[in-house]
């Protein structure tokens, strides 16, 4: 009998012991989903809306930080630097999956609309992007680590285009996808939001 509580004694141990290692190894930050009612930029503290523009990030203390427009998650960044991230999340323009930030591929044009005047979209993958540099005629491919020295300008005449609180007038595309189409220098939205 005494050696059965010594071999349960030893199995709860292992067990407690791998739930340990476990947990060590693999903290998760999960995306939060956006609550448009609360929800404001970290950075210009504008509406972060429910929309293929919104990023977020927590850092590993568990604090949850949300931007409009990535050029404004790129400078809490810079701001606050990026040792104390957990995970950072953007989110597909096609279908606004979240995606780890380091795993989308990006699209820059000046000319591209977005909250905060980036011009910066994201997207999942690579033929993704490319499907819309083929389709609007305008747009460069990014990574993440391209990112890093990129300049991070704001297109001043995108910004006078946009409405008194920054974003563009039409919104975000709260029903439809976000999409806006970029035709011969010109933005036109596609669905009419």
């Amino acid at each position: 009998m005494n050696k059965s509580l010594n071999r349960r004694w030893t199995l709860v141990m292992i067990f407690m012991f791998g739930m340990v290692l476990l947990t060590a190894c693999g903290t998760k930050y999960a995306a939060l989903p956006i609550n448009e009612d609360v929800d404001i930029c970290a950075i210009c503290k504008m509406q972060v809306k429910d929309d293929a523009y919104a990023t977020q990030l927590t850092t590993k203390d568990g604090q949850n930080y949300k931007f409009d427009d990535i050029g404004c998650m790129n400078q809490w960044k810079t701001e606050n630097g990026t040792d104390n991230i957990g995970m950072d999340y953007v989110r597909d323009y096609n279908d606004k999956e979240w995606i780890e930030y380091s795993k989308a591929t990006y699209v820059y044009d000046a000319s591209l609309r977005t909250p905060m005047a980036y011009g910066i979209l994201n997207f999942k993958d690579k033929p993704s992007a490319e499907a819309f540099i083929a389709e609007q005629g305008v747009g460069t491919i990014m990574t993440a680590e391209d990112l890093a020295s990129h300049d991070w300008k704001q297109n001043t005449e995108n910004m006078d285009m946009m409405g008194e609180h920054g974003h563009d007038e039409a919104g975000h595309g709260e029903e439809g996808d976000g999409n806006e189409m970029h035709q011969e220098g010109e933005m036109k939205e596609e669905s009419g939001h």
